[in-house]
């Protein structure tokens, strides 16, 4: 029986309230928090059993601080922006309390995301004696686990991984984004890296593609990015030679890609606009549909998967292992699109890992680091059910 404060209220907010609510053995007190107090009241009004609401801006510390203060929860659950990590961070260091995120923290002024700036509190963590998970979504998240999986009980040695992440859904929009679109945007738009023969190798945004048969998807074209799981994948798998991520786009929405970076609507830095200040990117993202708001009418499954080679008993092995999810299924659910299904699901299991003591420790971890046993049997019963198959 624990109390949950969840910070942020846009797609995977909704669907973590949500999941977290139908496990009230384990969540037995829910708390849903975000700057715009609206967003939180109309999944309060969704959910069957009562939970608490909250007003907070999570880039303040002492807001911040004080709504922990207030609400005293076993474990913040972060769900905001990735920009808010560290600030929510520092608040849970100084009242002592666990820690969960999805996504890893990215400067606002720079389009670069890394493990750096969270890895560096593992000291200050773990003398405060609390525990921070991090990356516990779907890619980062699940994908880290498959590969925890696979070492624990199918190779001696890894030698390549491939995280496949493919969206066949059709939302009915000429361009949306499935999750913030400042975020999404800046992920793609970056240099792609891949890590191959003990170093990192950079190339130009969108440069290499392969065309890959998802099952229940069929053959879609998947395009190199980086992705932050690369980062501490590289640390943990052992034996690993090269390991890439993919992710599919469809040529509409690069079309339309392309021509917001010709004209600067991709920008990050502030541009002067009768007599002040915007980032064209910000008010891109006021244009552009709210992800949340794409559940409805979302058609169609994403397939994310792990393709690992490597050796077992001195053989060559080849297995892929993956979820497939329906948007329309998950709106029967939860109101929510796969998208935000596939990153809230693991956010509320890794809670439960936290909260139930299977997945302990002082400082900081990324999700690979415990045994991936009791994690994948909750995929199974809560929404993301698995399949492994050896090629």
């Amino acid at each position: 029986m624990s109390k949950v404060l969840i910070v942020g209220a846009g797609g995977v907010g909704g669907v973590v309230a949500h999941k977290c609510a139908q496990v009230p053995e384990v969540f037995s007190e829910i708390v849903l928090a975000s700057r715009t107090l609206s967003r939180c009241e109309k999944i309060q009004k969704q959910i069957a059993r009562p939970i608490e609401i909250a007003q907070v801006d999570a880039d303040n510390v002492p807001e911040m601080v004080a709504l922990i203060n207030k609400v005293k929860p076993d474990l913040v659950l972060n769900v905001a922006l990735p920009y808010q990590d560290l600030p929510i961070m520092d608040a849970c260091l100084e009242t002592g309390v666990d820690y969960l995120d999805t996504a890893n923290y990215e400067p606002p002024d720079e389009a670069k995301f890394e493990y750096k700036w969270q890895w560096a509190y593992q000291d200050r963590f773990k003398k405060r004696g609390i525990m921070a998970l991090l990356g516990c979504g779907f890619d980062p998240g699940v994908t880290n686990i498959f590969c925890a999986h696979a070492q624990k009980n199918h190779f001696d040695e890894i030698h390549s991984v491939d995280i496949l992440d493919c969206n066949a859904g059709s939302h009915g929009h000429p361009f949306a984004t499935n999750f913030n679109p400042e975020i999404n945007i800046r992920e793609i738009t970056q240099r792609g890296k891949y890590w191959e023969n003990g170093e990192w190798k950079e190339i130009d945004p969108m440069s290499i593609s392969m065309d890959f048969d998802f099952p229940e998807c069929g053959v879609k074209r998947a395009y190199l990015l980086y992705h932050e799981e690369l980062e501490s994948l590289v640390q943990h798998i052992k034996g690993l030679k090269r390991i890439r991520f993919w992710m599919t786009f469809g040529q509409e929405y690069l079309t339309h890609l392309r021509v917001l970076q010709n004209v600067g609507m991709t920008r990050i830095d502030p541009v002067m606009f009768e007599g002040r200040e915007i980032v064209p990117i910000k008010f891109l993202k006021a244009l552009l549909p709210d992800p949340a708001s794409l559940a409805e009418n979302y058609t169609g499954k994403t397939c994310i998967g792990n393709l690992i080679e490597g050796v077992k008993d001195g053989k060559l092995k080849k297995l892929f292992i993956y979820n497939v999810c329906d948007h329309a299924e998950c709106y029967k659910e939860i109101k929510a699109q796969a998208i935000s299904y596939t990153t809230g699901v693991p956010a509320m299991i890794g809670a439960m890992m936290m909260l139930t003591g299977k997945w302990r420790g002082k400082g900081v971890f990324n999700v690979e680091e415990f045994d991936p046993t009791p994690f994948m049997e909750k995929l199974n019963i809560h929404g993301l059910p698995w399949i492994e198959k050896h090629l």
